[in-house]
């Protein structure tokens, strides 16, 4: 696997006049509303595959999407549905993959659809990292099918990424480059907050530095505080650095919102920010700040700059507000909180606090270690023992 300013320079020279591929593995909601977001652009340099399992579910929700679309005049974009590719088998997406040739491939696949893990773990457990070897399920398969294909696509991951792209990291595999949502859902929630308090019209140019993880995009979204923990955040407008009381501002994050796949609207708005900073940059010379989960296998969330203004597209992450020191601590303070001790090695750690809770909630012992050899079982057990004997 190139790294990937090799890759998305390899991206800039070969896009250059033709259009530009991006592959969505999984077409739910996630997948669903990105295709409308992509449509939407107007934009005439891509084109897009659909991949998944089932051609008559995909088709009809292509369609919907590319025939509304079309009714706003907005839809330019050819999109083709690629069926019969099964996440579980390697070689099935790996063929896809080396077939199709993406520039850019999403996966907002899961491995038990239909259920949002966190209506489960939250009211129990108070913590969604139970989960990561159900996050990790389907996205190591895609990696090693990408390997296989010897693709020099940027990959965007969509499920858990704060844990999920640093287990693959250490335990040698090939990973995603971004990861999409969770920090980037408390961003816009700041800048509203932040615009009331100083009486700001034009929001959307408050700029925002924050490095968090997954936990407390959740308990800052839900309950408007930070646990105790102190945020490592830098607020500016104008280029002038504001200091607003933060207990008042992430309680004015607690914005209500819908329990359904309606909130997939922010995952998949995450990953489309992604897919056109990564455009900007390599068709216009642009510099985009992001901010994901899982970024060059770092775990919890990262501010990070996609940069084509020089004479080579880069990605880093950026250090012009905190150390990165300073980041990796606050994201394993923020991370432990969500039932992660850490991940080395290739295994992952869940904290003995958050097995003394699947105890007491479910009934069930939870291991403290999860090797990369052990995700199947551990993924298979969280479906059997905690999902299907608590939902119904």
């Amino acid at each position: 696997m190139k790294l990937l300013d090799e890759r998305l320079q390899i991206l800039k020279e070969e896009s250059a006049g033709r259009k530009i591929k991006i592959m969505i593995l999984g077409l739910g909601s996630v997948g669903t509303y990105l295709l409308d977001y992509l449509l939407s652009s107007k934009d005439e340099g891509i084109e897009i595959d659909v991949v998944g399992r089932n051609e008559e579910k995909m088709a009809c929700d292509v369609n919907i999407v590319r025939v509304a679309s079309l009714i706003r005049n907005q839809n330019r974009t050819t999109v083709t549905v690629r069926s019969g590719v099964d996440f579980g088998d390697v070689a099935s997406i790996a063929a896809c993959i080396r077939n199709c040739k993406p520039d850019i491939i999403v996966n907002s696949s899961r491995a038990y659809s239909g259920l949002k893990y966190g209506s489960i773990s939250w009211k129990n457990v108070r913590a969604y990292g139970i989960w990561a070897p159900l996050a990790i399920k389907y996205t190591k398969n895609i990696m090693e099918a990408y390997e296989q294909a010897k693709s020099n696509a940027v990959v965007v991951n969509t499920s858990y990424s704060d844990a999920v792209i640093p287990w693959l990291k250490s335990a040698g595999k090939a990973y995603p480059d971004f990861g999409s949502g969770n920090i980037n859902h408390l961003i816009p929630r700041i800048q509203f907050a932040v615009a009331k308090q100083y009486g700001v019209i034009d929001y959307w140019n408050i700029d925002i530095t924050y490095a968090v993880s997954h936990f407390h995009d959740v308990v800052i979204s839900k309950e408007g505080q930070t646990e105790g923990i102190g945020q490592l955040i830098d607020i500016r407008y104008g280029g002038k650095r504001l200091e607003p009381d933060l207990t008042r501002i992430f309680a004015a994050c607690k914005i209500p919102m819908p329990v359904d796949a309606k909130r997939n609207m922010m995952n998949a708005s995450s990953n489309y920010e992604i897919i056109r900073g990564i455009l900007d940059a390599v068709r216009e010379g642009g510099r985009t700040k992001l901010h994901c989960p899982g970024v060059f296998g770092e775990i919890g969330g990262y501010p990070v700059i996609v940069d084509g203004s020089g004479e080579e597209v880069r990605a880093f992450l950026d250090e012009s507000r905190f150390s990165l020191d300073e980041m990796r601590l606050k994201n394993r303070e923020s991370i432990y909180l969500d039932g992660i001790e850490r991940v080395e090695n290739g295994t992952l750690f869940y904290t003995d606090e958050l097995i003394e809770k699947c105890k007491t909630a479910f009934g069930v012992s939870l291991m403290k270690q999860v090797p990369f050899e052990g995700i199947e079982q551990a993924a298979q057990f969280l479906i059997s023992e905690v999902i299907e004997k608590n939902i119904g």
